[in-house]
This record gives C-alpha cells, sequence and structure tokens, in this order.
C-alpha cells in the first residue's frame, strides 16, 4: 500500500482497520475459542464474532444449541472472542507490515 502511496497510484492509505473472525462456544459451561468438530458438535452455544481490530462489533451470530444461555456466557464468548481477535490482527499486521 505504501508503495502504491509512493507512486501516486493511490491518495490515501485504504486500511482503515483489520478485521478478523473467530468461533466460541460453550460446553459443560466453559467457553472455548475456536472450537474443532468435536467439540462444535457438542456445544451448548455456538458463537460467530467478527470485530475490527479496534474491538469494534461487525456481526455476533450465538445460537442456543439445546437450552437458552445466560447472557453471563455471551459476555465470557465475547471476552475469548476479542483475545482471539487480538491475536489474529497481531498476525495480520506482522504480514502486512503496518
Amino acid at each position: 500500500m505504501q508503495r502504491l502511496m509512493n507512486q501516486k497510484i493511490i491518495k490515501e492509505f485504504p486500511i482503515l482497520d483489520q478485521v478478523a473472525a473467530i468461533s466460541c462456544g460453550m460446553l459443560n459451561d466453559e467457553a472455548l475459542l475456536d472450537l474443532n468438530y468435536v467439540e462444535d458438535s457438542n456445544a451448548d452455544v455456538d458463537a460467530n464474532f467478527i470485530l475490527t481490530g479496534s474491538g469494534d462489533i461487525i456481526e455476533i451470530q450465538a445460537c442456543a444449541e439445546k437450552k437458552a444461555f445466560p447472557n453471563a456466557d455471551l459476555q465470557k464468548m465475547m471476552s475469548l472472542a476479542q483475545k482471539g481477535v487480538d491475536e489474529l490482527v497481531a498476525l495480520q499486521k506482522s504480514v502486512l507490515k503496518i
């Protein structure tokens, strides 16, 4: 991107923020990040989070698989998702060198 700006092909740096998506779930009252197939198949709650690098929410999709779940579980998954997205954003930035 910087090269394109230096060559005056683009006028402004186009990347405003990073975006990353991660899955979370509740299994046996434990919040899990990036569930594998077995965990996902048995999860009480299955959720997907799309967040920006600055912590804003783009999308949250959560589904109770067996019974309704408390807000506290959503907060646990949200916190865990933010940590996972933070790691993904750090990897993106290292690859993009921004």
